[in-house]
C-alpha cells in the first residue's frame, strides 16, 4: 500500500505556450502517464477500434470528434492500471466547458490544474517564427532555435495557419473556451507565468506539485494514526 494516492495533474496552455516542454519535464521527474487526447484518437484510429471508427467518420469529414467519444476514451486511459497506480498528467485536456462537465460526471478530477500564462506578444511571436525540416520532422524558431546551417535553413517550411492573423484567432478561442474550463476548476488552478525561462517555469510548476505531494502524505499518516488508534482502543475493549 502506497502511503499516499498518486498525484492527478491537469496542464493546458495556449498554442505555444511551452506547455510539451513542461510536460517532459513533469512526466521525467515524477513519472507520471502522460495522456494526450490526441495520441488517445491516433492510437484508436491506427487499431480500428469502434470508437476510432467512428472519430475518424467525423475527421475524413473534416468535422470536430463529438465529445462524448474523445471523454470515454480519456476516462478508459485513465482508469487503467499504470495510470492508477503511478498517478497521470492529463494534457492539454479539457478544453471546453462541456468536456469539463462531463469528466466531472465521471468523478474525474485533478489534484491541481496547472494553467500556463504567457502574453499574446510573446505567443505570436513563438508561433510565426515556427519552421519544420520537412526531411527531419524536427521544429525550430528562427529566433530562439535556428537552423544549423544555410542548407537546412533553405528547406524549412512554415504551416499555413502559423500567420500571425490565424494564431490571434486561435487564441481567441482559446482564452474563451479557457473562461469556462476555469470556472469548473478555480479552486485548484495554479497560474504559472510562462514568459520567464523554461527551467523557471518548471521550478514553479515543481513547487506547487511538490506541496500537493506533501499534503498527501500528511493526510495518508493522519489517517493512518487515527486507525491504529481504533484498532488499540477495540482490542482494549474486548473486540478484537
Amino acid at each position: 500500500m502506497k502511503p499516499e494516492e498518486p498525484l492527478k495533474v491537469m496542464i493546458s496552455g495556449a498554442p505555444a505556450s511551452g506547455k510539451g516542454t513542461q510536460c517532459e519535464l513533469i512526466k521525467k521527474k515524477y513519472q507520471l502517464v502522460h495522456i494526450a487526447a490526441g495520441d488517445l484518437l491516433r492510437v484508436e484510429i491506427a487499431a480500428g477500434t469502434e470508437k476510432g471508427k467512428r472519430a475518424k467518420e467525423y475527421m475524413e469529414k473534416g468535422m470536430l470528434v463529438p465529445d462524448e467519444i474523445v471523454v470515454m476514451m480519456v476516462k478508459e486511459r485513465l482508469l487503467q492500471p499504470d495510470a492508477q497506480e503511478n498517478g497521470w498528467l492529463l494534457d492539454g485536456y479539457p478544453r471546453s466547458f462541456s468536456q469539463a462537465k462531463a469528466l466531472e460526471g465521471l468523478g474525474i478530477r485533478p489534484d491541481i490544474f496547472v494553467l500556463l500564462d504567457v502574453s499574446e506578444e510573446n505567443l505570436v511571436e513563438r508561433v510565426v517564427g515556427r519552421r519544420l525540416d520537412p526531411v527531419t520532422g524536427k521544429i525550430y524558431h528562427l529566433k530562439y532555435s535556428p537552423p544549423e546551417n544555410e542548407e537546412v535553413a533553405a528547406r524549412l517550411t512554415q504551416r499555413f495557419d502559423d500567420t500571425e492573423e490565424k494564431v490571434i484567432m486561435r487564441l481567441q478561442t482559446h482564452h474563451q473556451n479557457m473562461e469556462a474550463v476555469l470556472s469548473i476548476y478555480k479552486d485548484i488552478t495554479v497560474r504559472i507565468n510562462g514568459d520567464i525561462p523554461k527551467e523557471d517555469v518548471f521550478a514553479e510548476i515543481d513547487k506547487a506539485l511538490s506541496s500537493i505531494i506533501e499534503n498527501k502524505s500528511k493526510t495518508a499518516l493522519s489517517m493512518g494514526a487515527g486507525v491504529s488508534q481504533i484498532c488499540q482502543c477495540s482490542s482494549k475493549d474486548g473486540f478484537m
